[in-house]
């Protein structure tokens, strides 16, 4: 199985932004990797958590669903034991992967999933609902899962910058599953930018101030002790 990833993984390009650039596991089906990526090797061994938290609550899409359409927005709110993040949708962006997003939260599919990815200044990553959920029984499958379907690629129209929410993939095409990203900072723009694959479905709109305290509690890449989405919800803005 691959890992998604947002970009591949890069020796150097300065300080901070080579590690961002490192094997970002990113979303999608069923675990795919950006293009040219290499898998991390940073696999601890400490449990992810020992607390559960409750799946899907509804009936998952198995098969792409509806998209959502321009001119309609969402808010998901994904809550954490360190505060919660609330995040504008918005399908005038990728109305597909809008649409999926928001599907995949409203059954519950996110309840329980991990940000099993950290990146400082660079992204944090989760979605991952098959192998992502705690407890977590085998982390050397973190990034590798998806929601057992994937999606159709679409162009990226908009910029990304800190605060914006964006789809990882493998480097094969309509790869994308239920594994996303938040940027932590606008200088990993021309990271992104130079791929410009990652389909973006919308922007932080408030608890930045949570992104970075789960980046700033990572205590390396693959986190030993991953923040869990305790509840995610969807609610028209």
């Amino acid at each position: 199985m691959t890992r998604r990833h947002p970009v591949p993984l890069v020796a150097a390009i300065g300080t901070a932004l080579a590690i961002l650039l490192g094997a970002c596991t990113a979303v999608g089906g069923g675990g795919a990797s950006a293009p040219a990526s290499t898998a991390t090797s940073a696999t601890p061994s400490a449990a992810a958590s020992s607390s559960t938290a409750a799946g899907p609550s509804g009936d998952c899409p198995t098969a792409q669903p509806a998209p959502l359409p321009a001119g309609e927005t969402r808010t998901v709110t994904i809550s954490t034991d360190l505060g919660d993040i609330a995040i504008d949708v918005d399908g005038k962006l990728s109305p597909i992967a809008a649409g999926n997003v928001v599907a995949l939260a409203s059954c519950g599919f996110y309840d329980g999933v991990v940000f099993h990815r950290v990146v400082p200044g660079f992204v944090i990553q989760g979605g991952d609902g098959e192998n992502g959920r705690v407890p977590i029984t085998d982390r050397s499958l973190l990034g590798t899962g998806g929601p057992g379907y994937t999606i159709k690629d679409e162009p990226v129209t908009s910029t990304y910058g800190r605060g914006v929410v964006a789809m990882a993939r493998s480097s094969e095409p309509n790869s994308v599953g239920s594994q996303f990203f938040i940027v932590l900072d606008d200088k990993a723009r021309d990271a992104l930018a130079s791929y410009n694959t990652y389909q973006i479905i919308g922007s932080v709109k408030s608890g930045m101030d949570v992104v970075d305290a789960i980046a700033a509690a990572a205590d390396q890449e693959i986190p030993s002790s991953p923040v869990v989405m305790r509840h995610v919800t969807v609610a028209n803005p």
